[in-house]
């Protein structure tokens, strides 16, 4: 009985030695040695494996931020064939919501979190060196045409040629893409190292944005007391029914320049200046549509991180 203990014992001695030695021989594979053969060096393949593992992290980002834009005047054509009405508002001011930075800090503290005009973003990085990404870019802004305003009008008003000038505000005119004016694209990005260590916390970089894709608006307005109406936000949701809530209604194309600074491992924050110009088509008025294009100079401040 002890001779066939003492067998056992020495067995599994024999299997645990074994399961440590195997991946010590697995190490010095064919490769290794003529590696080691012909440099004389031995190549600590843990430590290799290690570093391409860090390396494969952070292929993907997400950012969450908020913004303010600013439009240039455009023309805005209206056309409500049952109304008598086809006319065009001339170098019409708009601005975007809330109407100071001590709204949308309000709005924040009162934890409305997309009162103020949000910005995602979701990225890839496509190559090791993490400097080129594709993106997916979601704009929140909001476009109102600013009450009190008085505007050169073309065209027929009510069957009769339209009188110039024309005050803005309701009941008259009150044009608003309050919820919003919602840019969806696709981003080309790219990455260049300023300053700090690379990949690592305290580095900054420049990065630019060149993309382009669709507008999702939401239409709200009033044109000579008839206000548009397209239903309650939780039964026609999108995108392309003339009640739905938001609709594509256009498209847009932009590009975007500014700093990322890496604040710990796996996060950063973000400042950038971007510059679009959206074309609207067939946007829902009352008993009719609206057309206008769409200049915008956006400020986007927002924090990330990268898995």
């Amino acid at each position: 009985m002890m001779k066939k203990i003492s067998a056992l014992r020495l067995l599994c001695a024999a299997l645990v030695t074994a399961a440590f030695c195997v991946p010590v021989w697995a190490q010095q594979s064919p490769e290794k040695a003529a590696d080691a053969s012909s440099t004389g060096t031995v190549v600590d393949q843990p430590a290799v494996n290690l570093d391409k593992a860090l390396k494969d992290e952070g292929k993907w980002y997400f950012s969450w931020g908020y913004s303010r834009q600013q439009y240039a005047p455009s023309d805005i054509h209206v056309s409500q064939p049952a109304q008598g009405n086809d006319f065009t508002l001339h170098q019409v001011s708009a601005s975007d919501y809330p109407g100071s930075v001590s709204d949308a800090v309000n709005s924040l503290f009162k934890l409305d979190f997309t009162s103020p005009q949000e910005n995602v973003r979701v990225g890839y990085f496509l190559n090791p060196e993490k400097t080129f990404a594709i993106e997916f870019n979601y704009d929140h802004s909001k476009y109102n045409t600013d009450a009190g305003q008085s505007v050169r009008v073309s065209g027929t008003v009510n069957n009769a040629p339209a009188s110039s000038p024309m005050v803005l505000g309701l009941p008259t005119f009150d044009y608003g893409l309050h919820n919003g004016f919602n840019h969806l694209m696709v981003n080309a990005v790219w990455f260049h190292h300023l300053h700090g260590p690379k990949q690592e916390p305290g580095e900054l970089q420049l990065i630019s944005r060149l993309g382009a894709g669709i507008l999702l608006p939401h239409a709200d307005n009033t044109i000579f007391g008839n206000h548009n109406e397209v239903g309650p936000k939780g039964e026609r949701v999108c995108c392309f029914d003339s009640h739905d809530w938001w609709q594509v209604n256009g498209w847009t194309a932009g590009a975007e320049v500014g700093v990322r600074y890496r604040v710990y491992k796996n996060i950063y924050v973000e400042a950038t200046q971007k510059f679009a110009y959206g074309v609207l088509r067939g946007v829902p008025v009352y008993q009719g549509t609206a057309d206008h294009s769409v200049w915008m100079s956006e400020q986007v401040f927002s924090t990330g991180f990268l898995f």
